[in-house]
């Protein structure tokens, strides 16, 4: 697989292919703006650099930080009860 530029534009396909998700899955990261692009007659083009901004260890370092702290306000909530 070829590397991803950060300047280029993309199609979803080609955004799908780098990321290994679903057609059904880029459409809702796009309708949710988890994935932000632009859509140009009809279809939607994306930057590279949005596609390395969802790969980047950082997201995936705060995801689980988020994760956690959902997890701990959930099992104190749980625990009062």
């Amino acid at each position: 697989m070829e590397e991803i530029k950060p300047n280029q534009v993309y199609t979803t396909k080609e955004a799908q292919d780098f990321l290994k998700i679903s057609d059904s899955t880029i459409k809702r990261w796009l309708k949710k703006g988890i994935l932000r692009a632009n859509k140009i007659g009809g279809t939607y083009r994306i930057l590279g650099r949005e596609i390395l901004r969802l790969i980047s260890p950082k997201i995936e370092e705060k995801a689980v930080r988020t994760y956690q702290t959902i997890k701990q306000k959930t099992k104190k909530t749980i625990e009062k009860w």
